[in-house]
């Protein structure tokens, strides 16, 4: 009996050491990195950015993850926050680094925020998709996750897809899945191109202004440490997102966001490639 349950304990560890790194707790999950203050951590699942006309702020994960399915909720800074931008991403370091991009362009009260998407493999970006939300992100919390997996990267808002980029490498585009990439979010001020290309300025006076974040999860993502992945601990159940790929209803909601709320896709911007539009805008899906 005593050598069955320290069987069961020595299978368990690895599952209870994932979970705990993953159970959406600010203090135990995030260090904040930049800001003299202004980053706060209110409670272990409540976190809060601010940004003054001295700095902005910042944080990142302690963990590096290698694939993943990502959840943070986010609330949106309120009223006038053109000029600001809150950015929630993933990435890698060095010169060739991987990284995938949710950046919330501020905006004058009343204009929609713009939702500025991202995706660079070995260093190379100019990937950009933008979109209008259909709802207001500065009034409630709303849920922004990546699944990034071996075959496809999905960005999904309140767990409808916005933008799918596929692993094309058999057609020689780069695809981030050799470095392992922490999680980041800042609030700083970019008036020089956030809001109509630079065009409207921050507004200091309607300082300081917060971006609020909670329920962070991890559960599904592979933790990488010391080479290894923590996938190769979990069961076939807990890792089925990482073969997991958009089913119909999940295309037909792509295809209506993109439809109805896009405001910028490189795959469309002749002018910006006269070369050509890159590889992957012809195997787009």
């Amino acid at each position: 009996m005593a050598s069955t349950t320290s069987s069961t304990l020595v299978l368990l560890i690895p599952l209870l050491l994932v979970a705990c790194a993953a159970a959406g707790n600010f203090n135990q999950d995030f260090q904040i990195t930049w800001g003299d203050g202004r980053a706060k951590i209110l409670n272990n699942n409540l976190l809060t950015l601010s940004l003054d006309k001295t700095s902005g702020s910042g944080f990142q994960s302690k963990n590096e993850y290698l694939f993943g399915n990502i959840d943070m909720q986010l609330k949106l800074v309120p009223g006038n926050s053109a000029g600001t931008v809150t950015a929630y991403y993933l990435s890698s370091k060095g010169t060739t680094w991987d990284e995938i991009d949710f950046e919330f362009l501020g905006n004058l009260s009343g204009d929609p925020y713009i939702l500025h998407t991202n995706v660079f493999s070995q260093g190379k970006g100019n990937r950009e998709q933008q979109f209008y939300l259909w709802f207001d992100p500065t009034a409630d919390f709303h849920t922004y996750s990546i699944i990034w997996n071996p075959q496809r990267i999905v960005f999904s808002v309140d767990g409808t897809p916005i933008r799918e980029f596929k692993n094309l490498e058999s057609i020689g585009v780069p695809f981030p899945k050799k470095q392992p990439m922490r999680i980041y979010s800042s609030l700083w001020n970019a008036d020089d191109w956030a809001t109509r290309g630079g065009l409207v300025k921050t507004d200091w006076s309607k300082a300081p202004f917060t971006a609020s974040y909670r329920n962070f999860n991890a559960n599904n993502a592979c933790v990488w440490n010391g080479g290894k992945s923590s996938c190769n601990s979990n069961s076939a159940s807990s890792t089925a997102w990482l073969s997991q790929e958009l089913d119909s209803s999940g295309q037909q909601k792509l295809r209506w966001v993109q439809k109805n709320y896009m405001v910028y896709n490189y795959c469309n911007d002749k002018n910006r490639f006269p070369q050509g539009l890159p590889l992957e805008c012809t195997h787009s899906s």
